[in-house]
């Protein structure tokens, strides 16, 4: 089980060959990824895909609670320099809480702890 971001979501969607080997995976997101997918998807392919892979991945979404957001807000405050989203600053919070890592591709999160960084 992984938390996959935007970035992991579009990859495998996209057929990025780096991202094969996290296909049989549980996918942990949240309904704020599944917001920047759909928006990707509608820009780039069609409404049909982005209703497709939104409802396709729904029930992978973990609840985003007080707590989490707090401490989410904590962590991007302490890594202010690396200009880090908002939704990727909660991702990030969430595969902590549940002990899995953070899929992604995304520069900013490279050399962060608990981050399994594929391009």
């Amino acid at each position: 089980m992984l938390f996959f971001d935007t970035y992991a979501l579009i990859e495998i969607i996209s057929g990025n060959e780096n991202y094969k080997p996290y296909l049989d995976k549980k996918v942990i997101t949240t309904k704020l990824n599944l917001m920047e997918l759909y928006y990707f998807l509608l820009r780039e392919k069609s409404k049909e895909k982005a209703e497709y892979y939104y409802i396709f991945y729904l029930p992978a979404c973990a609840p985003v609670t007080d707590d989490i957001i707090k401490a989410a807000m904590q962590f991007k405050l302490e890594y202010r320099k690396r200009d880090l989203s908002y939704t990727d600053s909660l991702g990030y919070v969430i595969a902590k809480d549940l002990g899995i890592k953070f899929l992604t591709g995304d520069e900013q999160f490279r050399s962060l702890p608990n981050v399994e960084f594929v391009k």
